[in-house]
């Protein structure tokens, strides 16, 4: 079985790395040239750092630096949370600049038998007569991005498409995004600064708009090589989404911060970089015949708190299973069948935690009741805490030995609310 990814980001490498590693030919397309900027806050939780020691990726060297959980500002208060110590999960998490984990990533599934190739922009899916996925077209770019004039067709049994929030290999089959699904902005740059060694993940939860409070967070995320990640991330339930200058927003913010911080201009390190966060599963079906769709590319974002490393790695874990499956079977109904439960088993698991992710995106997009949370919640730090574990969705399954409290009431709060759906299929207008 021949597969080709699109994308070599943390989604689409951790799908090659296991798929090399259990002998498959594996072709991934990167458009871009390792190494190079991805907008992100660099922060991982221990979900992402589950995958990361799945992976047996190393993660001790010079550019990694541990972290002890969440510093959250509110309210005039402080309360750190560390992350927990769980049966599933480990209880550190980590910074790595998305300049060096990507490459890092990309490389380790090379070791693994993965032929990337850097600088292979895909622009559409092959398709035979009966719409099935059989391939891409893709246009060789130099080191700078330009177009060589060279144009391949390159055959796959199945294609994984793990090129993000755009993801035009899933718009060039009519899949586009679904605006029944929360969608987020995050904007951030880097300042040298003397809190790069912080051990905490610092997140303020009041953002002040021109007209109110906003509906998000800001970060400080300490990166330990002299400069600190610095941004924020806004949701769509606020009236003002879109018409913002967000840049300007992060600038006002860290303008207010104290001197000594040295969050000012004249300590910035590169721009302000924005990118869209696709949330809630916003592009479905995460299945078609030959298709399937991986991470941001099937807005595998949590509704919750913008995180999408950690899924992206899983739907790339995930999919690689689903393959070996598939690959057992003696026909392409059978094997159809098998690639269908990939969808099946990420809704399974997500399903229900985004559902609830986004009942909260749209409660905390009226200021009145954002207030209110945090009036009540910042002073009773075992009720922050829950939270945290809610919210960076870090509980223990059912059956697990030692599950806690706060194990049983994440679980229970989730069996309230329907999954929400991924395999709907939405076309472009």
């Amino acid at each position: 079985m021949k597969i080709v990814i699109v994308g070599a980001g943390p989604a689409g490498s951790t799908a090659a790395y296991y798929l090399a590693s259990a002998g498959f030919e594996v072709t991934v397309l990167e458009k871009t040239h390792f190494p190079r900027e991805k907008v992100c806050g660099d922060g991982l939780t221990p979900r992402a750092v589950r995958e990361i020691q799945l992976l047996g990726l190393p993660h001790d060297s010079e550019g990694w630096r541990r972290n002890r959980g969440l510093r959250l500002i509110a309210q005039g208060r402080q309360v750190e949370v560390a992350w927990p110590e769980l049966s599933d999960f480990p209880d550190y998490g980590l910074i790595r600049t998305r300049f060096g984990f990507d490459e890092e990533l990309a490389n380790h599934a090379r070791r693994a038998g993965a032929w990337i190739l850097e600088g292979h922009n895909v622009s559409s899916v092959r398709t035979d007569d009966d719409g099935r996925v059989v391939g891409v077209t893709a246009a060789v770019l130099d080191e700078v991005g330009k177009k060589t004039g060279q144009v391949l067709d390159i055959p796959a049994d199945v294609v994984l498409a793990a090129d993000g929030n755009s993801s035009r290999t899933a718009l060039s089959l009519g899949l586009a995004k679904r605006d029944d699904r929360p969608l987020g902005v995050a904007v951030r740059t880097y300042f040298t600064s003397p809190r790069h060694e912080e051990d905490w993940m610092e997140g303020w939860l009041e953002l002040a708009g021109p007209s109110g409070p906003l509906p998000g967070y800001g970060w400080v995320f300490g990166v330990g090589d002299g400069t600190c990640n610095v941004g924020l991330g806004i949701l769509n339930s606020s009236r003002e989404f879109g018409k913002l200058d967000y840049r300007r927003v992060l600038r006002d913010w860290t303008a207010a911060m104290p001197a000594e911080w040295g969050f000012s201009q004249e300590n910035q390190v590169g721009e302000i970089r924005g990118a869209a966060l696709p949330m809630g599963f916003n592009r479905t079906p995460h299945y078609s015949p030959g298709l399937l769709l991986l991470g941001d590319a099937g807005g595998m974002v949590s509704p919750f708190n913008g995180e999408g490393i950690s899924y992206a790695m899983e739907s790339g874990r995930y999919a690689a299973e689903f393959l070996e499956r598939a690959a057992l079977t003696n026909s392409r109904l059978a094997s159809d069948y098998a690639l269908h439960g990939y969808a099946d088993h990420i809704r399974t698991l997500w399903g229900r935690h985004f559902t609830l992710g986004r009942v909260f995106a749209g409660l905390i997009g009226k200021p009145s009741i954002m207030q209110l949370a945090l009036r009540t919640g910042m002073p009773v730090p075992p009720l922050m805490h829950f939270v945290v574990r809610l919210m960076a969705n870090l509980t223990d399954a059912p059956g697990t030995p030692g599950r806690d409290l706060s194990d049983r009431a994440a679980h229970l709060l989730e069996q309230l609310v329907p999954e929400t759906s991924n395999t709907q299929v939405r076309l472009k207008s």
